[in-house]
């Protein structure tokens, strides 16, 4: 556990610096953009789970939800996201930015919360792929409650 905090760590840490290549508001627009869609496809999910469970459309969903989550999405928190830009709102609280090893360990979580929904939906097995989607929106409302603005 201690290994996969400290990865998550490191990983942000990575992230941050390779981020200085892109402008602080396009950051916030691309991390916005990620977000949407796994929401999107999240919804997608639900959506079969509560009529007609198509195990294709999971899957296809559930491996677009583990590619982002996956992506290095860290990278657009850099320098200057922590705050509006112009028109261009982020929700993220101040205190995301100050509390690194509490984000890495939650950005971890989700990582590998994303990444077991794709391998449970690629068995179409709609149990299981229930569970492992409760464990999926859990992670993101852990981040959530705790990090982002309403």
């Amino acid at each position: 556990m201690k290994k996969a905090i400290a990865l998550g760590i490191l990983s942000l840490t990575l992230a941050t610096a390779a981020s200085a290549q892109v402008k602080p508001e396009d950051q916030i627009k691309f991390r916005q953009a990620g977000y949407s869609f796994m929401s999107w496809n999240m919804g997608k999910i639900k959506a079969n789970l509560e009529g007609e469970y198509n195990p294709q459309q999971v899957q296809a969903a559930a491996t677009a939800i583990a590619g982002i989550a996956g992506s290095g999405m860290g990278a657009l928190y850099g320098p200057g996201t922590e705050k509006d830009i112009g028109n261009l709102k982020t929700r993220v609280k101040p205190e995301f930015f100050q509390e690194m090893p509490n984000v890495g360990k939650l950005a971890t979580d989700f990582n590998n919360a994303a990444a077991n929904l794709a391998k449970v939906a690629a068995t179409g097995d709609k149990a299981a792929v229930q569970k492992a989607f409760a464990d999926t929106g859990s992670t993101c409302k852990a981040c959530h409650d705790k990090y982002r603005m309403e």
